[in-house]
């Protein structure tokens, strides 16, 4: 029975990442900053574990960490799933604080969840770490400077840990998703709207006309991605950025 940590679990594609570890039979830990997202994945999900973290701030992830190996029993799979939008903007208008604010999260956040749960990870038979990057980390992105480079850092932060963990029969691979259905692409959509004059709804189209599948990717696939890449299927998989993007080809 796998021991999965989730950062980020209440809502979107770490909800759906919860459900389909649980479905799987594994023991699930989810934290997020949602109180009532947690209460209500708690109540759906029979035994999945439930805790409140900021993860902008250090010190609640040195608490988080031990508190749900603990209660897991060990790890075995720790998905970095954490992650915001930050600002729409030229780089000249980019507030400097936001900035700093989505490489707390995205770049920091992940490494103190992960320099964390190594020793624990390195004690399982079978551990894994799965990186949310996004297909912001193959291309540049206009007016979405700080996502941007944070999911092209941590394509490479998943590629060291691939190399440094590797001897330990621990394996790190990268998920690269494209526009998600869901909340936070419509708020994607009306930002670029707010700059350009367009439609939210002209917005999406001509996103979508960058891809070969003209649809916003399913939260649901890229659960069963992650599944996969922490299965016995998955073992010789390491150090790698699977895109999940319906064939993106250059940013909007």
């Amino acid at each position: 029975m796998r021991r999965v940590l989730i950062t980020a679990g209440a809502s979107g594609i770490g909800r759906e990442m919860a459900r389909a570890f649980a479905a799987e039979g594994a023991l699930v830990f989810v934290v997020d900053l949602d109180a009532k997202g947690l209460s209500a994945l708690a109540q759906e999900i029979p035994g999945v574990q439930t805790a409140i973290c900021d993860m902008s701030r250090r010190a609640d992830i040195e608490r988080m960490v031990p508190a749900a190996v603990a209660a897991l029993g060990g790890l075995d799979v720790l998905v970095n799933n954490a992650g915001i939008a930050g600002p729409t903007a030229p780089v000249e208008e980019t507030d400097p604080d936001a900035w700093d604010q989505v490489l707390q999260v995205n770049l920091s956040g992940t490494f103190h969840v992960t320099r964390l749960a190594i020793p624990h990870l390195k004690k399982s038979p079978a551990g894994s770490i799965i990186v949310l990057s996004s297909v912001a980390g193959r291309f540049g992105y206009p007016n979405r400077c700080a996502y941007a480079a944070t999911k092209w850092g941590l394509i490479g932060f998943t590629k060291t840990l691939a190399r440094e963990l590797g001897p330990f029969g621990i394996r790190a691979n990268a998920i690269a998703p494209g526009a998600v259905e869901g909340p936070r692409i419509d708020r994607v959509f009306e930002g670029r709207a707010e700059r350009s004059g367009r439609t939210p709804e002209e917005e999406k189209q001509a996103h979508l006309g960058l891809q070969s599948l003209p649809r916003l990717v399913d939260p649901r696939d890229i659960a069963a991605l992650a599944v996969f890449l922490a299965s016995d299927a998955g073992k010789s998989i390491s150090g790698q950025v699977l895109p999940i993007d319906n064939d993106t080809q250059q940013a909007s």
